[in-house]
């Protein structure tokens, strides 16, 4: 059977770029689907570079201008991996030129330009996504179930942290990312954004929130060269920081849940920390991504002599997305949520349904965002403007 091509264009080339180029290419080897992804054509701005990334990664073409692409009728799917302040313009378009949308997160940089987008991306009538690819990892795809299933009773706690290294030495680069006009927040929208987004997934709604937001090195040297990698080479000269390095918050959700969030990019030791734990009535769940194929279990009905905390090997056929990979136990990476959430979106095409993340639940991430901000303005609790 011949299968209905689905023409995508990527805009953006750089880490993540990479990850969803990766993904295009792997889904079709590992899931069965009702149509068939065609990495058409690959956008980015400087020509020789955006050339060698389309031959590397396997893109029919390339462009430097978003905007033809956008607009050519051949294109099905357009895929926006660029930074926070090209997501509106970017994602508006698309939309208004009747094309599928899946934007990297945070949706915005602002709760307005959040706004604007889950507008177009109604009023459009087409698929759109957001890229919150954790949702898509096996073990928190399985808490999703448990917790569906009532197996930790009333939720008590979330309980979130996400820590990182990167950016401790002050000889680090000013990379885009240290740029709120171009990231419109620091290690808040990058990293605070997945935990809200699985935190909204797995708990609920969020009702209010307090919190506050440091940055610990004012000035740092100017990027001379990008790479792939969140850095590059540092320039002589100095430049101002001028998003925030740390980022907390306590939050109460619409049912009767507390939660704690803390994101920073000045916890040495710490990688890639995406940790969370959930405290219910009946039982708890913890999860960590560098650990990202188990999922910690507690259950208060087990028998009191052999009641504590198992890990769950998430890697068996009977776990959410496993079953299509490698034997039990035989581990999957981090690459493999990117190929999940493709998956999950080029079904929902097919299907002509909704896509799960969607630009409601970015703009229902980027108002917790805004409102943990104004908190750390004001010092007070503040409520999210849904």
């Amino acid at each position: 059977m011949v299968k209905r091509p689905i023409n995508i264009a990527l805009i953006g080339y750089q880490f993540m770029g990479k990850a969803h180029s990766n993904a295009y290419r792997q889904v079709t080897r590992f899931f069965d689907l009702d149509v068939e992804p065609v990495m058409k054509v690959l956008v980015g701005r400087n020509e020789q570079k955006v050339k060698e990334a389309a031959a590397k990664y396997g893109w029919q073409e390339y462009a430097t201008r978003w905007e033809d692409v956008i607009a050519r009728p051949d294109i099905d799917l357009v895929d926006i991996a660029t930074p926070g302040n090209q997501h509106a313009p970017m994602s508006i378009a698309a939309l208004n030129a009747g094309k599928n949308v899946l934007c990297e997160k945070p949706l915005a940089n602002t709760l307005s330009e959040a706004r604007e987008m889950i507008t177009a991306a109604e009023k459009s009538g087409r698929i759109h996504a957001i890229c919150h690819n954790y949702r898509k990892a096996p073990a928190i795809a399985l808490a999703k179930q448990m917790i569906e299933q009532g197996r930790l009773g009333q939720i008590y706690h979330f309980r979130g942290t996400y820590l990182q290294d990167w950016i401790v030495d002050p000889e680090f680069p000013l990379v885009w990312r240290l740029d709120k006009s171009v990231a419109g927040s620091g290690s808040h929208g990058d990293l605070n954004a997945h935990l809200i987004d699985t935190a909204r997934f797995l708990v609920g709604e969020i009702s209010s929130v307090t919190g506050m937001m440091e940055t610990f090195i004012k000035q740092r040297p100017i990027l001379a060269e990008v790479d792939d990698r969140l850095g590059g080479r540092a320039g002589t000269e100095k430049g101002e920081v001028t998003v925030d390095d740390a980022a907390l918050f306590l939050a109460r959700f619409d049912g009767g849940a507390l939660g704690t969030f803390e994101a920073t990019r000045f916890a040495l030791g710490r990688k890639n920390y995406n940790r969370f734990e959930i405290n219910g009535s009946k039982g708890s769940l913890v999860f960590n991504l560098e650990r990202m194929n188990e999922l910690e279990v507690y259950l208060q009905d087990d028998e009191p002599q052999i009641r504590g905390f198992r890990v769950v090997q998430t890697t068996d056929s009977v776990h959410p997305y496993a079953g299509a990979w490698w034997p039990v136990a035989h581990i999957i990476g981090y690459e493999h949520t990117f190929v999940h959430l493709v998956k999950d979106l080029l079904d929902a095409i097919a299907a002509g349904k909704p896509a799960s993340p969607s630009f409601l639940d970015g703009y229902r991430n980027q108002a917790v965002l805004d409102a943990a901000e104004r908190s750390s303005a004001s010092g007070q609790w503040e409520r999210p403007l849904y």
